[in-house]
């Protein structure tokens, strides 16, 4: 994966670029929004993470500049302005993703490896398989082993979501955005209680576990068989 960082914190984005690079990512570096619009433009990224508060040109300038000029590339926008209408008006600009400042690396690094399989992998999938556990889209069924497994609509839509990132780490803000449709943290224990549900219901009676919980990141459902 190719990524560009348009951040005018040096200190920060030289962290940021070189963290990425020991992940595994290819990241290049702009300093500036107009020197970021220009590579954007110049060059085929696969994702772009963008600070709002730039000089020369502000993050969610440069973003419209770029859907404007036909520059579908994946954006998630970092900022200091975190409240929901902050959010909003970011995604409405353009972006795919807000991730508000402070923020940790590790969520940093799970929604840039979502937004680059989103645009290598189009949403057409109507099933996904980890190991012997099927989910079908259309039918709405879940199977282990062949043995149906009944989930509540939300179970479904969280179970979807983790099977569609397999083998990545999902946040509980992750989470939150795309199971539940909040852009808030509700301050409730919801995700907890229906991840225990949902690991319940998926590995009881099975020899090997899926579901894992990641300490202090989120959680990934994975085969390791």
């Amino acid at each position: 994966m190719k990524i560009l960082v348009i951040e005018d914190d040096l200190e920060a984005a030289a962290y940021m670029t070189k963290a990425f690079r020991e992940a595994g990512i290819v990241a290049d570096h702009a300093s500036d929004g107009e020197s970021g619009l220009f590579m954007g433009t110049e060059n085929t990224y696969d994702v772009m993470v963008v600070d709002r508060m730039l000089p020369r040109r502000d993050g969610l300038s440069v973003i419209s500049e770029l859907r404007k000029r036909g520059i579908d590339t994946p954006v998630l926008i970092l900022s200091a302005l975190g409240q929901v209408d902050d959010r909003v008006t970011g995604l409405r600009a353009g972006g795919d993703d807000y991730l508000p400042k402070p923020y940790a690396f590790s969520e940093l690094l799970a929604r840039v490896e979502v937004l680059g399989r989103r645009k290598g992998k189009p949403e057409q999938d109507m099933a996904y398989r980890v190991g012997d556990l099927e989910l079908d889209r259309l039918s709405h069924e879940v199977k282990r082993a062949g043995k149906e497994i009944l989930l509540q609509p939300r179970e479904f839509r969280l179970l979807e979501y983790l099977m569609k990132n397999a083998g990545q780490v999902v946040t509980r803000t992750m989470l939150l955005e795309n199971v539940w449709d909040y852009h808030f943290d509700p301050q409730t224990n919801v995700i907890d209680v229906h991840v225990s549900r949902l690991r319940s219901k998926i590995e009881k009676d099975f020899d090997r576990p899926l579901l894992k919980t990641v300490r202090g990141a989120g959680y990934m459902i994975k085969d390791e068989g």
